[in-house]
């Protein structure tokens, strides 16, 4: 099989989130599987590494259909762990200096992402039978297919499209306004992404690609649910016998305890002994001394449906649980400010890190005893299954990725769930790992099952495959 894997991030690249996670490991797991595939993103000049603008190769450039406009677009390309990547160059669009999202022209820059995305094939030789875009960002690549390429004939003959959910809150939704100009679809097929009085770029994906994914088998179903829709439940509904959902994996390579440089000291399943000079070294990091209680972590982008709510409202009695948490994130201001007050209220007991870090992040996954994860909505998540990795474990709510990748301790399972969206039924799991922890011996077994379990993209990719091969009829 042929698959080009297109994405607005990826690792090693440009990341913000989990999608850049796992557009960096999916495509190596399907190579690894003996399928080829590419993945092509956008080049944010701003956001990459200098040694790895040296060695971009360059390829050629052309112009893309913007509405009723032509703008140049370079193509360059460089080889990552046996994947290639294909980079979509223009400095208007991608040359910004202040992440990469969140622009009064998103629409227009991601319009022309999915339209080179197309382009680009007429001068590759890569030829692929499945196109996979994900998010809102790659959502008009089938619809852009569909309208335009489908009878072309040549590198578009019979190219099948997999549309992949990851964060349904996300849908590029924009006034109609932008169909002349921007978007460049004729008015007899505006229907296609035109969703409650405005455009919507998700909505145009599931209308017309051939299959529709989600990031977890629950999150599959819970999208059919306006709780969980943010609108969508309608057209998902209707479009149900596409849809599935397989649990993402994490890079078992980049995670790896046993190997991992960032952390005060290696460890493996079998000798947990380097799993507690990692918790020293925290609470060295934060200054705080070491007591003989767990060590609970959160790290986590501060917003509501992460389950921020249920924490500020049951704090106080989860220190009074007797143990120590440290928390590393940012976002919204009324949970960085909270989270700093009780910092200076328990100075001993709390400690805290405003931002993100990838190096503190992996220390902590690595020397804390539990991992809390108590949100709203969860797609898939990926935190909860670095934490088993490194044999920290997770306290999670039971919705979507969470939920399929964390089955209870009472279940003879690798952490501790709780059900209702509730700060008493949070602050009960947490209690009993608490008590779980107090009996050492049968910790030190869970800590070994937890990371043992394999959370590696080989199933995934099996399935993936076999999505991939069932479409193109092999």
């Amino acid at each position: 099989m042929r698959i080009l894997y297109a994405a607005s991030e990826a690792r090693p690249f440009a990341a913000s989130g989990g999608l850049a996670d796992v557009a960096g490991s999916l495509p190596k797991a399907l190579c690894a599987a003996g399928q080829e595939a590419c993945v092509v993103m956008p080049y944010y000049v701003n956001s990459f590494k200098p040694e790895q603008k040296e060695k971009m190769n360059y390829i050629t450039n052309f112009t893309v259909p913007v509405g009723w406009r032509s703008q140049y677009c370079g193509l360059f390309s460089q080889q990552v762990d046996g994947v290639t990547y294909f980079f979509i160059d223009n400095e208007f669009y991608f040359k910004r200096d202040n992440g990469l999202y969140g622009y009064y022209d998103d629409a227009e820059r991601y319009v022309f992402f999915s339209r080179a995305v197309l382009e680009m094939l007429k001068y590759i030789q890569f030829r692929p039978q499945v196109i996979n875009s994900n998010d809102w960002q790659c959502a008009l690549i089938p619809v852009y297919y569909d309208l335009f390429y489908r009878n072309a004939g040549g590198c578009y003959d019979n190219i099948k499209h997999v549309f992949t959910i990851h964060n349904i809150g996300y849908q590029g939704q924009y006034g109609l306004d932008l169909v002349k100009d921007i978007v460049g679809i004729p008015p007899h097929k505006v229907n296609i992404i035109e969703y409650d009085g405005d455009i919507n770029f998700m909505k145009g994906a599931i209308e017309v690609a051939d299959k529709v994914t989600t990031v977890s088998p629950t999150y599959a179903k819970e999208i059919l649910d306006p709780w969980f829709s943010h609108g969508l439940d309608r057209i998902l509904v209707s479009k149900q016998y596409k849809t599935c959902g397989f649990l993402n994996g994490i890079d078992t390579d980049m995670y790896n305890p046993e190997t991992d440089t960032a952390i005060a000291a290696n460890f493996s399943a079998k000798d947990h002994k380097g799993k507690a000079a990692c918790k020293s070294a925290i609470f060295q990091e934060f200054g705080m001394p070491e007591y003989k209680i767990p060590l609970l972590t959160m790290i986590s982008r501060f917003a509501d449906h992460k389950g921020f709510d249920l924490v500020r409202a049951v704090f106080d009695e989860i220190i009074a649980t007797d143990m120590q948490v440290v928390i590393l994130g940012s976002g919204e201001s009324q949970y960085e400010e909270f989270f700093q007050n009780m910092h200076w209220r328990y100075p001993d007991k709390v400690g805290f890190y405003r931002g993100f870090n990838t190096g503190l992040a992996k220390r902590l996954y690595a020397g804390s005893d539990m991992f809390l994860m108590p949100s709203k909505s969860e797609p898939c998540g990926l935190a909860q299954m670095i934490a088993a990795r490194y044999g920290t474990i997770p306290i999670v709510r039971a919705t979507g990725g969470l939920k399929d990748s964390i089955i209870d301790y009472g279940d003879n399972g690798i952490g501790f769930t709780f059900q209702s969206y509730n700060a008493h039924d949070m602050l009960g799991a947490v209690q009993r790992a608490k008590a779980a922890y107090d009996n050492r011996m049968a910790w030190g077994r869970l800590v070994t099952r937890a990371m043992k379990a394999d959370f590696s993209w080989a199933q995934s990719a099996k399935l993936y495959i076999g999505l991939y091969k069932e479409l193109c009829g092999e």
